[in-house]
């Protein structure tokens, strides 16, 4: 496989940075890769586990003669960074992020970039809900979904770079217009992590249920989906903040469909839950099919059974 890039730089290195790393290493993506992070202590790890070809102790030194420079930072950080490394851009390089917010990416990044600069947002539809630097891994992004978006910034040519490179690493690729993929995410992804944090926030609260009792006997239900809830809050703070209208209109029609099965419940109606139930069921199985989860049991988890 050829390569898409010569020197790429990553801002931030988290659990998003470190796949696209050791997924280019592996696919031989780029010929140089370069890092920063805010905290000396992310710095030092990286160097420690060996991700990136150099980590700089400045943003300055990171971006210079990047061709690509991915932002891996939350989404209320993208502003300050921009203004931060702009100066030290070359001509003709191209910008990304990796935000899991397009809108507020682009009103935060669009205004401070120098005219020599292109800017192509993505959103690679990949993730854990581990976080920092030793979470990533190759594998992360192979038969998921990036998505770019197209606001007239970059010239195709520049977007079918930054395609090519998502593809290098594995992804499947497709372009979304902005506001439409902040509401698409509102639904599959943001409304279902606040409502994880808040069943997680429940539990903690109900006293007559106590935490030890919470964490003894945590059911698969209960275990399964609240797992997004160890995700790192401060990423999730800001995505929240910056999808505010679209979270709050999903949220709404969440409360309704929850309003309605409260009185199918609450009067007894089976044939309202039986039918609910079974359109749900069927649109989960349509996400094993398209190869975005597994069948497998116990959702591939690979436990040893106990034996005495």
């Amino acid at each position: 496989m050829s390569k898409v890039y010569d020197r790429v730089a990553l801002v931030g290195l988290g659990l998003i940075a470190s796949s696209i790393f050791w997924a280019s290493k592996r696919n031989d993506v780029s010929s140089y890769i370069t890092g920063f992070a805010r905290s000396k202590e992310t710095r030092d790890t990286a160097k420690k586990i060996g991700l990136c070809d150099e980590v700089f102790d400045t943003v300055e030194e990171a971006v210079k003669d990047a061709d690509l420079v991915i932002l891996c930072v939350p989404v209320g950080a993208m502003e300050q960074v921009i203004l931060e490394i702009a100066p030290f851009l070359k001509t003709g390089a191209t910008i990304s992020d990796v935000g899991s917010v397009k809108r507020a990416v682009i009103d935060a990044v669009e205004p401070h970039l120098p005219t020599h600069v292109k800017f192509v947002p993505a959103h690679p539809l990949a993730g854990t809900e581990h976080s920092g630097p030793e979470s990533g891994f190759a594998s992360l992004f192979d038969n998921r979904w990036c998505l770019l978006t197209d606001h007239g910034s970059a010239d195709k040519q520049t977007q079918n770079k930054v395609m090519s490179f998502w593809k290098s690493l594995g992804a499947n690729v497709e372009f979304m217009d902005a506001d439409h993929h902040d509401l698409v995410l509102a639904v599959t992804s943001h409304a279902p992590h606040l409502i994880a944090y808040t069943m997680v926030g429940v539990a903690d609260d109900l006293g007559k249920v106590t935490d030890s009792e919470v964490i003894k006997y945590s059911a698969a239900g209960f275990r399964d989906f609240t797992r997004i809830a160890a995700s790192d809050p401060t990423m999730w703070r800001d995505v929240f903040l910056s999808n505010k209208e679209a979270t709050l209109e999903i949220l709404g029609r969440f409360t309704e469909e929850l309003f309605d099965l409260q009185r199918a419940i609450r009067t007894g109606n089976g044939d309202k839950l039986l039918n609910y139930f079974s359109h749900t069921r069927s649109v989960r199985r349509g996400i094993i099919e398209a190869g975005q989860d597994t069948d497998v049991p116990n959702f591939g988890r690979n436990i040893e059974p106990d034996v005495d």
